[in-house]
């Protein structure tokens, strides 16, 4: 029996020094893609995905990030008294009903592995997707949903994959791989950042995860892997033979919005497919084109 995917964890702990100064007083994933900012389209895509229950992984300075999901009185009265149904409208993907959301506070940086092992009491005995907000993925298809159609169909663990230069594999985790049918490949080892001469192929993991709860045992241990941090990718190689573990090649753009032109990028990209904005965008493109 395979057991439905309800839960998501979100590790928004960074400091976000790539943003500074920007993000000195706010936490990075505030920063905004057109009107939304990067913590609203994790949660969507969770939430199309048929998740409802969140954990924030968070750190100090980071409560705006449970305040945005927070009801604002104040606005929402005074919206209302003056009729800006529309823009009471706008608010409404910021709601989460009253007790689906958890936060957590990483007190220490020692990695994505131990920002997940903190969620632990989140997690119990129960399958759970992770979503890094600095990617985001523009698709028909959310990235999140279909990586739970493959779980669905294996009952196992599976990561959203695309493909790096071999020169930048040092910047990923990499996949050792077995069959491949073109999308879902079969994972027999995982690397951590492995310099380009050693990396076993192209193949890296992005910011989505769907794990099985047994990983836990292993995160458990806060044994140290690459940069001295308790290292996700370690833990998952260990449930490789235990347990099916996949790699899957979604359909969608991925921006690295942790990266300044990733981000700067997905500014361009986001606003073209509004309606609102697409033709002054093209404006933009077109005045500053040989610039």
């Amino acid at each position: 029996m395979i057991k439905p995917l309800r839960k998501a964890v979100l590790p928004v702990a960074g400091m976000g020094t790539r943003f500074l100064p920007a993000t000195k007083a706010m936490p990075k994933e505030m920063l905004p893609v057109v009107d939304r900012p990067l913590i609203q389209y994790a949660i969507d895509e969770a939430r199309k995905a048929g998740i409802d229950q969140f954990c924030l992984i968070t750190g100090r300075g980071k409560d705006s990030l449970i305040d945005y999901f927070d009801v604002a009185f104040e606005l929402e009265t005074t919206l209302k008294e003056r009729g800006k149904n529309a823009l009471l409208e706008t608010l409404q993907p910021s709601s989460i009903e009253a007790g689906s959301l958890a936060a957590v506070r990483q007190q220490e940086p020692l990695g994505l592995g131990h920002a997940i092992w903190c969620a632990r009491s989140f997690i119990g005995n129960d399958p759970f997707a992770i979503l890094l907000p600095d990617d985001i993925v523009q698709g028909e298809k959310g990235c999140v949903a279909q990586l739970v159609d493959v779980y669905n169909q294996t009952g196992g663990n599976v990561v959203a994959v695309s493909e790096v230069p071999k020169e930048h594999t040092n910047r990923y985790g990499i996949l050792d791989v077995g069959q491949d049918d073109g999308k879902l490949v079969e994972v027999k080892g995982l690397v951590e950042k492995p310099n380009p001469e050693d990396a076993p192929s192209n193949l890296s993991i992005i910011g989505r995860y769907v794990l099985l709860p047994e990983i836990m045992t292993h995160l458990s241990k806060l044994e140290r892997g690459a940069g001295g941090e308790v290292q996700l990718t370690d833990a998952m190689a260990k449930m490789i033979g235990h347990s099916p573990f996949h790699g899957l090649r979604y359909e969608g753009t991925r921006y690295d919005c942790g990266d300044k032109a990733g981000y700067l990028e997905a500014q361009i990209a986001f606003a073209l497919e509004r309606p609102d904005l697409r033709e002054a965008m093209r404006g933009f493109i077109k005045k500053y084109a040989n610039a």
